[in-house]
């Protein structure tokens, strides 16, 4: 039986739902497809937000010969069968699902086939390519980042999925959609995945197609299908990211054995030892930050250990490390302090840069008062000079505050002591 979310899978650009970044009237990725003439390309995003499907749209607006691999279950020798085939077709692309699991031969394989044109490699990965593709291959490649759905596309979803039913003979009445939306998380085939487990369990798997059904969908019955059909329901193996968010969130909440708990149920399950190592180097920053800097060595040095020694053995550095993040003090102070400046520089713009801190490495910009009125730091007392550093219209901005735990409240009073009033600590 198709999946749903099989059934539903767009054809076109014009019935393809969200990235309109990408997609929409004018887009740049459109106006490459529109103009026949596209490069390999890499599609970066979180997993069910169509990166498989645009690929699939490419091909066929195009009219070119696609291949299809999985870097889970392909080799060396499956890409290479791929491209002696594709030297008998003209334009023919090759798209590889989560190349990030390709290995540093798998991707160099590829290299000759996309650097003479024998394949458009399109990629799809939900990793930061900038880390999981090794640097010739990514510099033969565009990178589009793929967004996260919001409600409107999910419910768009929804809609589809809905229409799609009458024709069937079913009228779905969508009474409430927020726990379906909860389950999904931003995910099209997890949220078509559970709709259809909705609906079948309702009508029954072995309908007769004459009679007809109408169905209300609420929470409280999607919440109880799911529950009690988690693996068919997960049947595309997407709990992989709900076990990481487990574990982060465990760490975030001090928890160590339950952060033990969601580690050893992805070592159980031969989780990517790398992946999970990456994943803690940046809790350390996002969720411990300067209330314990140590936790960023160990978190690297986890790292390290990690590629060097693969498993099993790095599975006992794996549990020391989340181990000691877990019973860390936490901040994410420096993390929102990033955070705020962001949304400052959002509404601001590019504000100049004071004068007195510019760079003047010309007599003509020093005649500018470029540098006028800067003071060297060094030559103060306490290495420290009460000077403006911020952009004029943001002067007294407070973008970092310290967390409320022993270092960072020593760093309060350090500010205290050297901004007086000025930030208001």
């Amino acid at each position: 039986m198709t999946p749903l979310a099989e059934l539903l899978r767009p054809t076109s650009l014009d019935n393809y739902i969200g990235q309109q970044h990408l997609v929409g009237p004018g887009a740049v990725l459109r106006t490459l497809i529109e103009s026949g003439r596209i490069p390999s390309m890499i599609f970066w995003g979180p997993p069910g937000i169509g990166k498989t499907t645009l690929a699939m749209i490419i091909s066929q607006t195009l009219n070119r010969p696609f291949h299809t691999l999985s870097a889970i279950s392909s080799g060396v020798k499956d890409v290479r069968q791929v491209i002696d085939d594709a030297q008998k077709e003209e334009g023919a692309i090759l798209f590889i699902d989560e190349i990030h699991r390709f290995n540093k031969s798998q991707q160099d394989s590829l290299l000759g086939a996309v650097e003479k044109g024998i394949i458009t490699l399109i990629g799809a990965t939900t990793e930061n390519p900038s880390f999981e593709v090794i640097s010739a291959l990514l510099s033969r490649c565009q990178v589009y980042v793929l967004k996260d759905f919001g409600e409107e596309e999910m419910r768009q979803l929804l809609n589809s999925a809905v229409s799609y039913y009458a024709t069937q003979n079913i009228k779905v009445n969508l009474k409430e959609t927020e726990a379906l939306m909860r389950i999904s998380g931003g995910d099209a085939r997890k949220l078509l995945n559970a709709l259809e487990l909705v609906v079948n369990k309702e009508i029954g798997f072995n309908r007769d197609i004459k009679k007809s059904f109408e169905i209300d969908i609420t929470n409280e019955k999607a919440t109880y299908v799911i529950q009690q059909n988690l693996a068919f329901y997960d049947r595309q193996g997407e709990m992989h990211y709900d076990i990481i968010s487990a574990f982060i969130k465990s760490m975030r909440g001090s928890d160590p054995n339950a952060a033990v708990y969601w580690l050893a149920r992805m070592i159980e399950g031969g989780e990517d030892p790398v992946f999970i190592a990456r994943r803690m180097l940046i809790f350390a920053s996002e969720d411990i930050s300067n209330a314990n800097p140590n936790a960023l060595l160990l978190a690297n040095a986890c790292f390290e250990a990690v590629t060097k020694l693969g498993y099993p053995e790095c599975r006992i550095t794996l549990s020391q490390c989340a181990v000691y993040l877990a019973n860390s003090a936490k901040s994410n102070s420096t993390y929102m302090a990033l955070k705020n400046a962001q949304a400052v520089i959002r509404q601001t713009g590019d504000l100049p840069v004071p004068l007195h801190i510019r760079n003047a490495p010309t007599k003509l910009m020093g005649d500018l008062g470029y540098g006028d009125g800067y003071k060297y730091a060094h030559q103060y007392e306490g290495n420290f000079v009460d000077l403006e550093f911020l952009p004029e219209a943001i002067s007294g901005t407070r973008f970092y505050e310290p967390g409320n735990n022993p270092a960072e409240l020593k760093t309060r009073e350090v500010m205290k002591q050297r901004w007086k009033e000025k930030y208001g600590y």
